[in-house]
This record gives structure tokens, C-alpha cells and sequence, in this order.
């Protein structure tokens, strides 16, 4: 299955929605720019969508939004990930992945996996 590179555009959008911490990290999940904090995704893209993370709650509001819905790939949805609408405004966005940043703070760290000798 060959996916839909993600526009300049959206990629922009996504960088200037990060949080200014420095436990945000930047890299690539699938070819597509994803944030983590302490080893745990809390927002990414995967073509054209914008995606967060966020607790059951939040997620239940997002939702309801239209253009929101369940991330899904691979034919799998993954349960605490949802897709931001499109015409989400800026202010708006950057509150949204702020809410999924600090969701995926509180969560255990994820211990870095060692190569195989």
C-alpha cells in the first residue's frame, strides 16, 4: 500500500502547533512527522490528516465536531487517536495537540528499546 505524501502546507501547520517544551520530540513515524514526549506519540500526520492523542473524555468532544472521526490505518483503528477536523483554526489546533502533549506526559515513559547483538 503506497500512502499520500503529506502537503508543505499541513507540514507547517503541524510544526507550528507543537508545543515550545523540550521534552516535545520531533521524528518520523511512517515517513509522516510525529511529536512524542517521553517515548509516547501525542500527535502526528499521516497524509493528509492531522492526528492527536487524546484521553476519553476530550476525545468524546472532539468527536462530536464535524469532520472529526477515529484514526484509522492499515484497516485498524487506534483507539486513543483522533483526526482533526480540516478548517480547525490555528489557536484551536495548537489547544488540541497542547491537550494531547499533556495526556501523553502523564502517561508511563516508554523505556528505548536496545538493539540485538
Amino acid at each position: 500500500m503506497k500512502w499520500k505524501k503529506s502537503s508543505e502546507e499541513l507540514v507547517e501547520r503541524f510544526y507550528a502547533a507543537l508545543p515550545d517544551d523540550v521534552r516535545v520530540e520531533r521524528r518520523k513515524m511512517f515517513g509522516y512527522p510525529c511529536a512524542f514526549v517521553n517515548g509516547n506519540m501525542f500527535t502526528g500526520l499521516h497524509e493528509e490528516r492531522m492526528i492527536v492523542r487524546l484521553p476519553e473524555e476530550a476525545r468524546e468532544k472532539l468527536l462530536a465536531r464535524k469532520g472529526a472521526a477515529p484514526f484509522e490505518a492499515l484497516g485498524r483503528v487506534m483507539r486513543e487517536y483522533v483526526v482533526l477536523p480540516s478548517a480547525t483554526k490555528a489557536a484551536e489546533r495548537a489547544a488540541w495537540v497542547q491537550q494531547a502533549f499533556g495526556y501523553a506526559a502523564a502517561l508511563p515513559p516508554k523505556k528505548k528499546k536496545g538493539r540485538a547483538k
